[in-house]
């Protein structure tokens, strides 16, 4: 029997698409029943033109068969099968796609549309197949034929016996080695995972002899092993079906079935587009954080699928970081896939329906802040970091996208509110949105920084996460009301007899402040009399863009350059503590002066949560003083 060499280029890229072309071996599988589900599409358009042919979905199947003592893998379809002419170009041919051909010879009705769209998909069985073998009868033909092939020495092309329309495929799988286990494809329990994994999804029923333990018949209490003939894919998905036929119980389960979590999702979406780009799509909003969601070996995306066969897991580039968080599928006809269908070719499409996807998030998000408080505030609880990132990454370039679904927490109402419901309540006189960063809401209670704020009745946003002022930093202003730290130099609201006051308390203390910038050295930037302490005696205002939390952040970094905030030593000229202080300053009592400075500017670190330099001093200092 003559063997006929391949038409394609050169062996080599007979080897490249077996060994280099997919990443995984076990969607040689996924290839060969997207092909069978194209033979019975194929039927299917020739019913529409053809009246002497009767389409009845439920006749048409595909069926997988073991035989482990031969080592093959039989994946047969009643589809439309292939006369010689058709096996000599499509599979002897490298490349050559009998289904991308018909495709673009027929357009897609009632969701029939061609999987196939490169030739290459047949040659995955060689990744696991020493032998492959393609036993075919055409619809209209009474002679069946028989290709076959043991890689790139070529292939053989006969007649053969066959009594149905349709094409059956048997891999001789290859001997198992140290590092591929191909008898793994021969079990059940992996075949169905890869159908389930790859091809639940496929509208035709792909069957399976499934071996089951039952009860026996004549005595519960003892099993059996039965072997039944099972439907293994699912072949109807949900985002397929009209959104009317469709309860919160079956989004539910199939967030479930998808195991995105073991929670319950606090809300779904459901797209159906039909605009520039076709595409399903269910995406879901988690409950709670997963236990990884910060680390590296959290994977963000959403399943993607091409007609109901999914490519890729995980589809990172449909959702952006700040969303990382969602779940959910995309199927899409319109995607360019490359030969091995796992990569696309080009992004236009993908970038399409990843825009309308935030889009479409964003929306919902913004509807459960309105409609469901209490259920946003869970959300926001779990996520609500991963939002402030995306505020401060890119430069703030998501940051009008993002603004209006961040929260803070209250200093006036106690409880966590928006940026827009905070400008809401502003008093005419308020200029800036102010707020406080600390470790916890309780500790930023008792801020010694918060006293003139609260006084003047303003309310204080409560900064409680490391990333809190950088978002805010990149996001300025909001509403053209500019946030201001309560830590800041200027918080802006003295009128001009607070200010000429101040400038005399100021010049009355010159010399003893100075004497304490002289003391604490380049430990502080300046000493000056406070504007915002009313009961107690220091605290650390700052002046330029970092401040003192931001600074804890950015040198707990790895390779940090012990950045520094340009701090100021304020002290309460009205409490005992400074009289105490001006006293030993006119005594000339430099050594006690020297004392009360040291303890006041730890004091300060102590209250912003910074370690003490010296803690043996501050000891000796403390004992110095009770002494």
């Amino acid at each position: 029997m003559a063997v006929k060499e391949f038409k394609a280029e050169s062996k080599k890229l007979m080897e490249m698409m077996i060994h280099s072309i997919y990443s995984q071996k076990e969607i040689f599988l996924r290839e060969l029943i997207s092909n069978a589900s194209d033979a019975i599409d194929k039927i299917y358009y020739r019913a529409l033109t053809d009246d002497a042919i009767n389409f009845d979905k439920d006749h048409y199947s595909i069926e997988i068969k073991t035989d482990k003592e031969n080592r093959t893998l039989k994946i047969s379809d009643t589809g439309i099968g292939m006369t010689e002419e058709d096996l000599e170009e499509n599979l002897g041919t490298i490349a050559q796609s009998g289904s991308l051909k018909f495709k673009s010879e027929n357009e897609s009705k009632d969701d029939h549309d061609i999987i196939g769209q490169f030739g290459v998909g047949f040659y995955s069985a060689f990744m696991v197949a020493d032998k492959v073998t393609v036993i075919s009868k055409a619809l209209d033909s009474d002679q069946a034929f028989k290709w076959e092939s043991e890689g790139i020495d070529g292939y053989t092309l006969t007649t053969a016996d066959k009594d149905s329309v349709g094409t059956d495929i048997i891999l001789t799988l290859k001997e198992d080695t140290e590092d591929d286990k191909y008898s793994e494809y021969l079990e059940e329990y992996r075949l169905r995972e890869i159908i389930k994994k790859y091809s639940d999804f496929i509208r035709y029923p792909i069957k399976m002899e499934i071996t089951e333990s039952r009860p026996k018949k004549d005595n519960d209490k003892e099993f059996e092993e039965v072997k039944d003939v099972q439907t293994i894919n699912s072949m109807v998905p949900i985002w397929r079906k009209n959104k009317s036929e469709l309860k919160p119980e079956d989004y539910e389960n199939f967030y479930k079935e998808k195991h995105y979590g073991f929670d319950t999702p606090l809300r779904y979406i459901n797209i159906q587009a039909d605009g520039m780009i076709r595409y399903h799509a269910i995406l879901y909003i988690p409950e709670n954080i997963p236990f990884d969601y910060y680390s590296k070996e959290y994977e963000k995306g959403l399943e993607l699928y091409s007609n109901g066969v999914m490519i890729m897991e995980k589809c990172a580039d449909l959702l952006p970081d700040y969303f990382s968080f969602v779940k959910g599928i995309v199927d899409s006809e319109d995607l360019s896939l490359n030969i091995s269908r796992e990569i696309l070719q080009q992004d236009k499409q993908l970038k399409l329906i990843a825009k309308n996807i935030n889009h479409k998030i964003k929306k919902e998000l913004q509807k459960l802040l309105k409609d469901d408080r209490e259920k946003y505030e869970t959300f926001f609880k779990a996520f609500g970091r991963q939002l402030k990132y995306g505020v401060y990454s890119d430069f703030g370039q998501h940051k009008d996208d993002l603004q209006d679904l961040l929260m803070f927490y209250s200093s006036t109402e106690k409880k966590m509110v928006t940026l827009s419901e905070y400008v809401s309540r502003m008093p005419e006189e308020q200029k800036y949105i102010y707020y406080a960063v600390g470790d916890s809401i309780e500790k930023i209670g008792k801020l010694p920084q918060t006293e003139l704020v609260a006084d003047k009745g303003f309310e204080i946003l409560y900064f409680t996460e490391d990333i809190d002022e950088f978002a805010i930093k990149m996001l300025q202003n909001y509403k053209e009301k500019a946030f201001k730290s309560v830590s800041s130099s200027d918080l802006g609201i003295e009128d001009d007899s607070e200010k000429k006051q101040d400038e005399a308390e100021e010049k009355a203390n010159k010399g003893l402040f100075d004497k304490m910038k002289e003391v604490l050295s380049d430990q502080v930037k300046g000493v000056r009399a406070s504007k915002r302490l009313k009961s107690y005696p220091v605290c650390f205002a700052t002046e330029g863009e970092v401040s003192i939390e931001m600074e804890k952040v950015l040198n707990q970094m790895p390779n940090n350059e012990n950045i520094k905030a340009d701090k100021v030593l304020e002290v309460n000229t009205n409490h005992d503590v400074f009289k105490a202080l001006k006293a030993a300053f006119d005594l000339n009592d430099q050594n006690k002066v020297a004392l009360y400075t040291s303890l006041l500017y730890n004091q300060a670190r102590l209250i912003e949560g910074l370690p003490i330099q010296d803690p043996v001093a501050f000891s000796k200092n403390i004992c110095e003083l009770m002494g």
